[in-house]
């Protein structure tokens, strides 16, 4: 393979023309936030679920990148839709780890760092270098797609951990990635090393996007702008669009003839220990902000973006949990009201003997639980199933924060076991 589309990606981020470089991103961080706000629409607007989703979208990951492998030259369409379904993927996975598997969200952040490093250590061990200025082969191509499926599954755990530590809104958490990004950039223009300031913008544009399209999608009570998924989706999906056929159009992208671009390696090394420097300190106060944030009384933001429960067209609503109970259990399946009371106690014994990770875990495991059930039970009972789901949040919220208080833990979980029976 003599051209790719790799490498025509290297010179929109390391030619100094301003307005390849400016494109290259811009169309990047929509395709993030496309990915983040699909996956949303499909998986719990058209209620397709979590699991058939990944499903599908790994189906059409093989298809799109089967094709996008098979290229021989630069096609904008294909290599931009592929990045989208890369994007949507490896969204997916993350979200499979943490709200089917219930995994915490550090854990997947570490493992995902631990596989990045593998693949580029992979990488160089046989190629060595991982410029993308050098991907002129088929192997070199498929680590670059690795590479790039791994850093949208670690950039969606750290986004969403870093929502858990701070509490911050839709509007608010853009701001983090958005200056990092905007540090490395400035990084990069003064002599950093190109190759590692591309990937780590690379993987900071994967939380820019996804907190971009919290943004937009979530409802102004929540401080966002209520465009919803779907809304959201047709927008980006429709600047993408335009964007592609512009690039496809006036060819700023592609790199002329066979021959990969010129593209000097030699850079001035005092610059580029400097640079590596202040990357460092920025991690480190980065690493410092998350710490002091979490350390602050505030709510779990992802649980905020679950939304309003459905509202019930007919029936009355429990005066208290005594009569709750007595509904519930005429309603639900005697095993599933068994197997959500089994988890909150399970959760109590956590909170108990204070192992906040092992309450964690159980709160999840009674999240995946209920909202499995969701359909059935509010057939079942609509008031029933809107009364369990009120006092399940308030669990979740109180578990999850990021300073529990006992207090309301335990007050929380008395009213759902009592509910529960």
């Amino acid at each position: 393979m003599t051209t790719t589309t790799a490498r025509a990606d290297a010179r929109q981020l390391l030619n100094k023309v301003p307005e390849v470089t400016v494109w290259f991103w811009v169309i990047k961080i929509l395709c993030t936030t496309v990915g983040e706000s699909f996956a949303d629409y499909i998986n719990e607007t058209l209620g397709f679920g979590l699991t058939n989703t990944s499903l599908l979208f790994t189906a059409v990951l093989v298809a799109v990148l089967g094709a996008q492998l098979r290229l021989r030259r630069y096609v904008p369409g294909v290599y931009w839709l592929t990045v989208v379904v890369v994007s949507v993927a490896g969204t997916l996975y993350t979200d499979i780890l943490t709200d089917r598997i219930g995994v915490p969200l550090w854990i997947s952040s570490t493992v995902f760092s631990v596989v990045l490093a593998v693949v580029f250590g992979v990488w160089f061990a046989r190629e060595r270098t991982l410029s993308i200025h050098s991907i002129v082969t088929f192997p070199r191509e498929a680590f670059y797609w690795l590479a790039v499926l791994v850093t949208f599954a670690l950039g969606t755990a750290t986004g969403d951990w870093t929502l858990t530590l701070t509490g911050w809104g839709p509007g608010t958490s853009v701001l983090l990635p958005l200056t990092l990004i905007a540090i490395v950039a400035g990084l990069w223009r003064y002599g950093a090393n190109p190759v590692l300031a591309f990937w780590v913008a690379y993987i900071l544009t994967r939380p820019l996007g996804a907190n971009i399209g919290d943004f937009l999608a979530s409802p102004r009570d929540q401080h966002g702008l209520g465009l919803g998924t779907l809304g959201t989706s047709v927008v980006f999906l429709t600047a993408i669009l335009l964007t592609v056929i512009y690039l496809s159009v006036s060819r700023v992208d592609v790199i002329d003839g066979d021959a990969p671009a010129a593209v000097s390696t030699d850079g001035d090394p005092r610059r580029e220990r400097t640079a590596l420097r202040v990357l460092v300190a920025v991690a480190v106060a980065t690493a410092a902000l998350l710490t002091w944030t979490d350390s602050r009384p505030h709510a779990n933001a992802l649980a905020a973006e679950e939304g309003a429960a459905p509202s019930c067209s007919s029936g009355s609503a429990p005066a208290d949990d005594a009569a709750a109970h007595q509904l519930v259990v005429s309603a639900f399946p005697a095993a599933d009201v068994s197997r959500f009371a089994d988890l909150t106690a399970a959760i109590g014994k956590a909170v108990d003997s204070g192992d906040t990770a092992a309450a964690g875990t159980a709160a999840t495991a009674l999240e995946t639980a209920w909202d499995d059930r969701q359909d059935a039970l509010l057939a079942a009972d609509c008031q029933a199933w809107t009364y369990v789901d009120q006092e399940i949040d308030p669990v979740l919220s109180s578990v999850r924060a990021g300073t529990p208080d006992r207090a309301t833990e335990d007050a929380a979980l008395a009213h759902l076991a009592a509910t529960l029976g």
